[in-house]
Formats: structure tokens, sequence, C-alpha cells
């Protein structure tokens, strides 16, 4: 489970017990205020439809919440100003003694509702509870004596309802802020984790690659230096050119460069130039990605022909959205052995006369 998966299940959770708490509160304690008295509410018909509007909008979140989504911009804000105004039109039926008492059925119900629509969205909430706290001391002091008592009433009322509601809001705030720079944390340890991994997995193919390398070039130089081998034989002339090429194409693989292959093979043609080789090279094709393993199977063959060439030789790379085509002519093309073939690259050798072709293809994989 990623980070982002986990805190969108902290956040679903959150919302759906705060859709449920509301959807609880107002069909017990607001319903049973409200229908257990509803003689005492005028007029009955004002009181009953903001019900019925506040029981509307959790019905419209739930088609968001219950599919793990938070209420769209959208939706909450014009809905918050209907609840508000829902909270209004009730106040003005209540009798004027009940006023933020518990049989004032909306004042503490709306903040509920509010938290439904807009808990992340921090500066909305703050203003719609805000306003809802201004109507409901508005609606209060003009119709009760401007008093001390009256006042302190108001402003417990305001304090202990809308208070602890404001506080639920911001604490869940406080909470995703945190479960969010958490996971950044482990985001960013994640990935030092596998840079590392990275690191060392390359430096570990680089040692493993000088090995291979190494393991070829010693018997060749071992062989030179007992004079078991020729240096006027024309294998072992192949033979030390194909291994500086393939070096050559081994410390460039290291190189951070647009485009790896061509530059790998310029540095193996720059090997056979360096022997009098006279080497045409044509590039066609925007670059495409190619793994580092491909790379290789895709030069060595040719590589293999290069390093055989004489006096002249053509390289040419055809790149397409489908494949990379690698090909290469040469002229008195002796080669030590046949050139290496791999699974991932199909290679074709032609041979006319004094002239060797030979050509490495590779079908693109998405």
């Amino acid at each position: 489970m990623t980070d982002q998966v986990l805190l969108e299940r902290v956040l679903t959770a959150i919302r759906i017990v705060l859709l449920g708490t509301t959807a609880v509160l107002q069909t017990t304690m607001s319903g049973a205020a409200l229908f257990g008295n509803r003689s005492a509410y005028h007029p009955l018909w004002l009181a009953e439809a903001a019900f019925a509007v506040l029981a509307l909008v959790l019905v419209v979140s739930a088609g968001w919440i219950l599919r793990g989504r938070r209420v769209p911009a959208g939706v909450a804000l014009p809905a918050a100003g209907v609840v508000l105004l829902a909270s209004a039109s009730a106040t003005a039926t209540t009798p004027p003694e009940w006023y933020l008492l518990t049989r004032h059925w909306a004042f503490g119900l709306v903040g509920w509702h509010l938290l439904v629509l807009l808990l992340e969205r921090t500066r909305p909430l703050l203003a719609a509870f805000a306003l809802h706290a201004t109507l409901g001391t508005t609606q209060f002091l003009l119709v009760v004596p401007l008093d001390r008592v009256s006042l302190g009433e108001t402003a417990i009322a305001i304090v202990s309802v809308l208070g602890f509601q404001v506080a639920i809001g911001l604490i869940t705030q406080v909470v995703l802020r945190r479960l969010r720079a958490m996971a950044g944390v482990l985001r960013e340890r994640d990935r030092a984790a596998t840079r590392a991994a990275l690191a060392e997995q390359w430096e570990h193919d680089q040692r493993v690659r000088a090995a291979e390398q190494l393991g070829t070039l010693l018997p060749l130089l071992a062989g030179l230096a007992d004079r078991t081998l020729d240096p006027r034989a024309d294998e072992v002339r192949h033979q030390c050119a194909l291994a500086a090429a393939r070096l050559r194409r081994l410390f460039a693989e290291n190189d951070d460069v647009p485009d790896p292959l061509v530059h790998e093979l310029a540095a193996a043609i720059d090997v056979a130039e360096r022997r009098g080789v006279v080497v045409s090279f044509a590039v066609s094709g925007e670059a495409v990605p190619v793994p580092t393993h491909v790379r290789r199977a895709l030069a060595d063959p040719v590589l293999t022909v290069l390093s055989a060439a004489g006096t002249r030789a053509r390289v040419s790379l055809l790149r397409t959205a489908g494949e990379v085509r690698l090909a290469v002519i040469a002229d008195r093309a002796v080669m030590a052995g046949s050139p290496p073939r791999s699974p991932d690259v199909e290679v074709v050798l032609h041979t006319h006369g004094d002239r060797t072709r030979l050509e490495a293809k590779w079908q693109v994989t998405s």
C-alpha cells in the first residue's frame, strides 16, 4: 500500500464518520426536538422544510463520500450556503425562549453539516462557522433582552457548541498535514533506498562487465607477452582490435549523454579509425530509449565486423518507433570466430567476395 493510498483511506474514513455522525444526530436528537414539539414551531412548514433541506444535503454528499471522494467545491460551497440559509430559517421558527438550547434543533446540527461539506477546505470552513455564529447570535439578540445574562448565555452556547465543532475540523487538518508530511518523508526515504540500490546494482554490473572484458583480454595479452600469439596474424590483430573496441564502448557506457547508443558506437568507431580504417557513420531517426543490455547486444556483433575491416567500413543506424536497426559493411573483414548473438537482438551476417555485411535488429517493446 502506497503512502497516497493510505492517506486517502484515512480521509475516506474521517468523511464517513462525520457523515454518519451528522445523520444520526439529525434523525435522533434534532428530529426528536422538532417532531416532538411540532406545535411550538411557527410556521411549522418552514421548520420541516429546513429539516428536509439539511437531510437532502447529507444524501447528496453521501454520493461522493461513500465512494471515497470529497464533495466537489462546485457542490460543497453552494451547499454550505444552503445549509446556513436553512439554519436561519429554522431559527426563525423556534420560540425565543428555546434559542441556543436543546430544542433549538438546527443551531448545533448545522455545524456538523458544514464539517461534512468543508472539512478539507480550512478557510471556507472557518468563514462558514463565523457566518453561522454571527447569524445565530444576531437572531438571538434581536428577540431577547440585551443584558449580561443574555450575552453570557450566547457566548457560552457558541463556544461550547461551535467551538467543539471547529476544534474537530482544525484537529483533522493538523492530522492530515502530519500524515502528508510523514508520507513525504517515507517517499523520500524510499527514493533514497532505491537510488542506493540502483547505484549498488550499477557498480556490480560494471565490475562484472570489467571482469568479463579482462577475462577475454588477459589471455590475449599473455599470448602476446610469451610470443605464443603472432601480432602479425590477421586473427590476432582482429582479436586485439575487437578487445580495444569493446573496452572503449564499455568506458563510453558510463557517460551521461543524450544518445547513449550513438555515443558508444562513436567511441568504438574511433578505435577503428586509429587503425587506419576509413569509417562512415550515418544515423537516421530520433533517439529512442534502449536498455543497456540491448545496446551491448546491438553493438557487439557490429564491433566484431568493424574490428576486422581492412581499409573501409560503413556503419548505419536506423531508428523508428518500432525498431532499432544497426548495420555495418566492411571490406576484407577477416574475423576470428562468428559474431556474438543475443536472444534480444536478431543478427544477420552475409559475405560477398571480400565484403562482409552484418545487420543487428531490435524490436522496440512498449
